[in-house]
């Protein structure tokens, strides 16, 4: 039995991975801000489930949740930073500052922040795993991604940067790459509550679901210790590149 320590436990990824890493036998911690949503987790998965109330957005709030984290469980075995979002799909010239500002609290400045509470104790430990949510996104441009693809770019990079950085040590770092999933609140959220918008996203269209990301962060978390997966790419078969842009006579 490992213990798991997953942000945004509370909807979509989170809830999903926290439900298959009690299916596999290990101790979850589900850190979210919604401490209503935690305590139903927490009723259903029971007494491996510990249910953590913290605001990645807020530093005081990562202090605090750490200080009840560790006195639970002074070893983080596995760290998945799942929380993050994306908010709003207009041109960058357009956009909303606020969105800009709270996309990047969350995705970079919070994951950031977790992971700088995790890493030295699994380095002095000389093993752990740390799995990174990022995106295709990150990778790939897109009209409306700005700030947002911008945020998984850097995780991205923060992943690579954390694997050199750990060069010589045995704690591993993922970067999971989804693209296209239904099932969870990420567009309900990006669209501000558009049902209609939402439902157009996904209409005829399989996508991958939450239950598929969980059971890629458990088959990377159950890999023999000397491997690595730096990074993986996932999308449902419907998704895939179109051609670069061009525009005539602009």
């Amino acid at each position: 039995m490992k213990t798991v320590l997953v942000t945004g436990a509370s909807s979509g990824f989170g809830e999903a991975i926290c439900r298959r890493l009690i299916a596999d036998g290990h101790q979850v911690i589900g850190a979210a801000r919604r401490a209503e949503k935690l305590a139903a987790l927490a009723a259903e998965l029971g007494d491996r489930f510990v249910a953590v109330v913290m605001d990645v957005t807020d530093k005081v709030s990562i202090d605090q949740a750490f200080e009840t984290i560790f006195q639970r469980c002074p070893q983080i075995d596995i760290l998945v930073n799942n929380a993050g979002l994306a908010l709003g799909i207009e041109r960058a010239q357009v956009a909303s500052a606020a969105n800009w500002e709270r996309m990047i609290a969350t995705n970079v400045t919070g994951l950031a922040l977790v992971t700088h509470k995790v890493l030295p104790h699994m380095v002095a430990a000389n093993n752990g795993l740390i799995i990174n949510m990022g995106s295709i996104a990150g990778t790939v441009p897109y009209p409306g991604g700005n700030v947002y693809g911008a945020t998984k770019a850097f995780v991205k990079q923060f992943s690579l940067n954390l694997r050199a950085d750990l060069a010589g040590s045995k704690v591993r770092v993922s970067n999971i790459e989804p693209g296209l999933c239904s099932d969870t609140e990420f567009s309900m959220v990006r669209l501000d509550g558009n049902a209609e918008a939402v439902a157009a996203l996904y209409k005829d269209v399989e996508a991958i679901r939450p239950e598929d990301i969980a059971h890629t962060v458990a088959w990377i978390s159950q890999l023999p210790e000397h491997m690595n997966v730096n990074s993986i790419e996932i999308m449902p078969v419907a998704q895939s590149y179109s051609a670069l842009t061009v525009t005539r006579n602009l």
